[in-house]
């Protein structure tokens, strides 16, 4: 991938080692720490219209998640190193390693069940936390019992391995495009940058970051599902501020999504609607910033 255009002019590049081995991150700004987390099937670049505006305020990092872009993809089976506690915890050490001991997150999609599980699990360290288009992963679940026709993928790519592997691998370009599209308001790939689109790709092309997306699944299904039941048998909580902003024409929900936060596990989250699909930073990068901004 070193051909692909820098996105991120001014920030610096971290390789920091951890317990899953060297996580990437982007870093530039002066202000409170603030570290964004991308979703899939992306890479940390899905920030790069908000990145420079939010610098202007917050010390910025952006990592790759574990398995995800530039970081390392370690091998597991049944999800068992791809849980979000886990992958929270690369969030701390690299933090740590940057000298921030509490920060603020803003989590996309995956990054967003990993950003509120490591609130759950260090409430000392995060001081504020939004997170984009998402329900709790145990919502999910239920919803997925309840009507399987609501997000596929998430059964499929859960389902035992090499299946999914092996399928995704038979065309990895169509099959990572076609989600993207469908995901989106315009059912269009246009709102993404084409340079942008080029490290989702390489990414996606890569047959261990492909089981990695599948193990981050799998983790999903089992032992992250678990951990929200046990934080909701337990009432746990989030102490932190929330914002929740959601897309106005992709979440797939039976309940409106401030209402099952409200009673979960953020019973105070405020929420904002954004006119987009679920790619908020790349469909109307100005809204969400604005959203962000007010709140952070």
């Amino acid at each position: 991938m070193a051909d692909l255009a820098d996105l991120f002019p001014g920030f610096a590049a971290h390789w920091i080692d951890t317990d899953a081995g060297r996580i990437f991150a982007r870093a530039f700004g002066a202000g409170p720490p603030l570290v964004l987390l991308h979703g899939f099937p992306q890479t940390h670049v899905m920030w790069h219209r908000l990145a420079a505006d939010l610098a202007r305020h917050f010390s910025v990092v952006i990592p790759d998640l574990r398995g995800y872009g530039w970081s390392s993809a370690p091998a597991s089976e049944h999800g068992a190193l791809y849980s979000k506690r886990a992958m929270g915890g690369d969030l701390v050490q690299v933090m740590e390693k940057l000298g921030h001991v509490r920060f603020r997150i803003v989590g996309h999609d995956r990054g967003a069940r990993v950003a509120y599980r490591l609130a759950l699990d260090h409430p000392g360290r995060v001081e504020k936390l939004a997170l984009l288009d998402i329900l709790p992963t145990f919502a999910m679940w239920e919803q997925i019992a309840a009507d399987p026709t609501i997000s596929p993928h998430w059964t499929f790519l859960s389902g035992e391995a090499p299946g999914p592997e092996r399928e995704i691998g038979k065309d990895p370009a169509t099959y990572a495009q076609g989600l993207m599209k469908s995901w989106t308001k315009a059912k269009s790939l246009a709102c993404f940058d084409p340079r942008a689109m080029a490290y989702y790709q390489a990414s996606f092309t890569d047959p261990s970051r492909i089981h990695a997306y599948c193990e981050d699944y799998r983790a999903g299904a089992t032992i992250d599902r678990a951990a929200d039941a046990a934080d909701i048998a337990a009432g746990k909580t989030l102490i932190c501020p929330v914002l929740l902003v959601s897309g106005d024409s992709y979440l797939p929900t039976r309940e409106a999504p401030g209402d099952v936060w409200r009673r979960s596990f953020a019973p105070r989250a405020e929420g904002e609607i954004v006119p987009s699909g679920h790619f908020l930073a790349e469909e109307n990068a100005g809204a969400t910033l604005q959203a962000l901004t007010a709140f952070l």
